[in-house]
């Protein structure tokens, strides 16, 4: 990764030399030259003087290339796009597959994207348009309308005229999407069953019927998921009527694949990891609300140990074990959690009472390994065998309701619909330091008069 970013960079310095000596010609062969994903990565690291130079120089084609292969996660795409001229940068978001481009309006306000709309020709406006209105993280968000599809009565060799013609539009030539008249969606045909079957036979006779589609509104985690269960390089979208609207292909599912994971980690951590670049002042204020709400949970805690304050008194020796209880039910519930989102990320949730008595068992079997090793720790090290069973109990009761928080929370919040991510390790950790300071104190309680000594 190292060396990608050294060669990138030294990539960026030659560019930006041709540029400042006007060497124009052998600029764009150098740029054409590299890699799409190295020719956005480098356009984007050129300094605003230089970009200014190379957009003027760079044909239509290139630069939709660039945008195609730009992030709008990673990079402002839009302060990219309006360093040009309204009318250029639409004829870039006409070439750019339909997908992508609706990716870049959507981050515009309104009165930019009808601005750029209007500028480009009906056709591709109406598309683009079209797939701006589906709802985000849903299939009809990620699909590309550039997609191969003939009709059911032609032959082999009239399809690959049509794929030969079509290769460069379609942004995967993988599989031809086989349609009736009335544009339902027949079958599929992959590009392997063309290449090795007879020119005069009908596409028909080939077609695969058992066929694989998703609705537009589905979601797109479930989408990647039927993608990478079934190794797809492609799937179609169709409508109620099972017509094609689209397909989404394998380089949006590991987007969203990545998505999903940041949304994940995001969860546990109770912050917005994927908005690395945020200012100062933007993460603050994502981060406070979450931080305040942990707060006054914290301050219940608190004011329950103080609440035991007399019994603190009583043998001091108790506040030596609080954190040490609290931190490590802490961890048993994040790890229950963390296994319980992954299965509802994956979809492999749906053994729900199996899964339930399978983190119980392990819940009891951690908690009693950790209490028995506390026990033995607590009670060699303050020569205190009363005092160490009771933190050893304490420990094992509170791992276990940590656990069993960890494992429902996330299942209860997905079965109402909201994102389980939400029940995140800060929050899972807070809850866990006040069940377990509960459990602490009242265990103790009952062992007090014979580690005190009455």
């Amino acid at each position: 990764m190292a060396e990608q970013i050294e060669e990138l960079s030294q990539t960026i310095q030659h560019l930006s030399d041709l540029i400042q000596s006007g060497q124009d010609n052998t600029f764009i062969d150098s740029f054409e030259a590299l890699h799409e994903y190295e020719m956005a990565q480098a356009y984007a690291g050129l300094p605003e003087q230089f970009r200014s130079v190379a957009w003027r120089l760079l044909s239509d084609d290139i630069l939709a290339s660039v945008f195609d292969n730009l992030d709008v996660d990673e990079v402002d795409i839009v302060a990219l796009l309006k360093e040009m001229p309204p009318r250029r940068g639409a004829r870039i978001l006409q070439e750019m597959y339909a997908d992508n481009a609706a990716d870049v309006l959507q981050e515009m306000p309104p009165r930019l994207v009808a601005t750029y709309l209007s500028l480009m020709p009906k056709s591709e406006a109406d598309e683009v348009r079209q797939l701006i209105n589906y709802d985000e993280q849903t299939a009809g968000s990620l699909m590309s309308t550039e997609y191969l599809a003939v009709e059911e009565n032609l032959h082999v060799d009239d399809v690959m005229h049509l794929v030969k013609k079509q290769a460069l539009e379609a942004e995967s030539i993988s599989y031809v999407y086989v349609l009736d008249k009335q544009e339902h969606l027949m079958g599929v045909i992959s590009l392997r069953d063309l290449l090795t079957h007879a020119d005069d036979l009908p596409v028909i006779n080939i077609t695969n019927e058992r066929i694989i589609s998703v609705k537009a509104g589905d979601d797109q985690a479930d989408v990647a998921q039927i993608v990478a269960n079934y190794n797809f390089l492609s799937i179609p979208v169709t409508d109620d009527n099972n017509r094609l609207l689209g397909v989404i292909t394998v380089d949006d599912i590991v987007d969203v694949i990545d998505e999903e994971a940041v949304e994940d980690y995001s969860g546990l951590a109770a912050v917005n990891v994927s908005q690395i670049n945020d200012t100062p002042w933007h993460s603050a204020v994502k981060r406070i609300p979450w931080l305040i709400a942990l707060l006054l949970l914290g301050m219940t805690t608190a004011t329950l140990i103080s609440s035991y304050d007399g019994l603190v008194r009583r043998a001091s020796i108790l506040a030596a074990f609080i954190s040490l209880i609290t931190g490590t039910a802490g961890n048993a519930g994040t790890q229950a959690l963390a296994l319980a989102v992954r299965r509802i990320a994956v979809g492999s949730d749906k053994n729900g009472l199996r899964d339930f008595f399978s983190e119980v068992i392990a819940g009891i079997l951690v908690g009693i390994a950790t209490g028995l090793s506390v026990f033995i720790v607590v009670a060699l090290w303050k020569q205190n065998v009363v005092l160490g069973f009771a933190v050893g109990l304490a420990m094992t009761i509170a791992i276990i309701v940590a656990n069993l928080a960890g494992y429902l929370i996330p299942v209860v919040i997905d079965k109402i619909g909201f994102d389980p991510a939400v029940a995140s390790g800060p929050f899972i950790t807070t809850l866990s330091d006040l069940t377990s300071v509960l459990i602490y104190f009242n265990v103790a309680q009952l062992f007090i008069t014979h580690f005190i000594g009455g």
